[in-house]
């Protein structure tokens, strides 16, 4: 995992400023690799800024409009709390000026004030989220990554490739937290239990909710059981991604 760890490493000098990059029903985690397609001005110029300092972009998850508001206050939308700080793996600048990035998720960070600025695009002060870990949880862990992988594996399609690779994770080197984050951002979850999850730094809490949700979406779509509600692809994110994962990425 040493080459995972050195690609999410945040720059030594980061001081918890990020340019925000909000998009509606799109929830990006740590260690997940995210597309990108931008073509929008600001997020251009965005995008060029972090590509001349530190390859940072903080994905956020605009919130739904509530009473009162209508979709003329788009620019300034409320964004959930949680945000998950990207580093820019690729670039590919197309011949019409249009961008395609491959970001993969690097931190947790909660929000603690948005910043008022002459750029064209949103900033914030946020705070790092680090994965909390339950004391003495060397044997906990273990067995929460066994009973994860166990309710992951009942939902998803049974072939031999599949569960070779289920075989692999369970007697691999992947901790916990790469795991839970990578099986909730690919599965077909509704945004509000995405953001619970990502909300959540605590391993074991996060763990279990997990499983709690991935024991609904099986009890959901057993016979009689009705289909899971799934997110919609958002304006910038490639609307179709592997299920299950390819883990191998990592």
């Amino acid at each position: 995992m040493a080459g995972m760890d050195d690609l999410i490493e945040l720059p030594a000098d980061f001081g918890g400023l990020v340019r925000l990059f909000p998009l509606p029903d799109l929830v990006v985690f740590p260690h997940a690799m995210q597309p990108l397609h931008i073509f929008e001005p600001r997020y251009c110029d965005l995008l060029a800024e972090s590509l001349a300092s530190d390859r940072l972009i903080a994905m956020a998850t605009l919130r739904k409009f509530t009473a009162g508001e209508s979709a003329a206050a788009t620019d300034r939308q409320r964004i959930h709390p949680t945000v998950c700080i990207g580093k820019i793996v690729s670039h590919i600048e197309t011949d019409d000026g249009r961008h395609n990035v491959l970001l993969i998720g690097a931190k947790r960070a909660r929000v603690r004030r948005e910043l008022s600025t002459n750029r064209s695009f949103r900033m914030a002060e946020v705070e790092l989220a680090d994965d909390v870990h339950p004391p003495a949880s060397g044997g906990q862990l273990a067995e929460l990554k066994r009973e994860v992988l166990d309710a992951f594996a009942a939902v998803i399609p049974a072939t031999a490739t599949v569960h070779q690779n289920l075989h692999e994770l369970m007697a691999g080197q992947m901790g916990l937290g790469p795991i839970t984050d990578i099986i909730a951002y690919t599965l077909p979850l509704d945004t509000e239990s995405k953001l619970r999850l990502l909300d959540q730094p605590h391993l074991g809490k996060r763990t279990r909710l997990l499983i709690r949700l991935l024991r609904a979406n099986q009890a959901a779509t057993a016979p009689g059981g009705g289909a899971p509600a799934a997110s919609s692809p958002a304006v910038g994110q490639t609307p179709s991604r592997a299920f299950p994962p390819p883990f191998s990425i990592n």
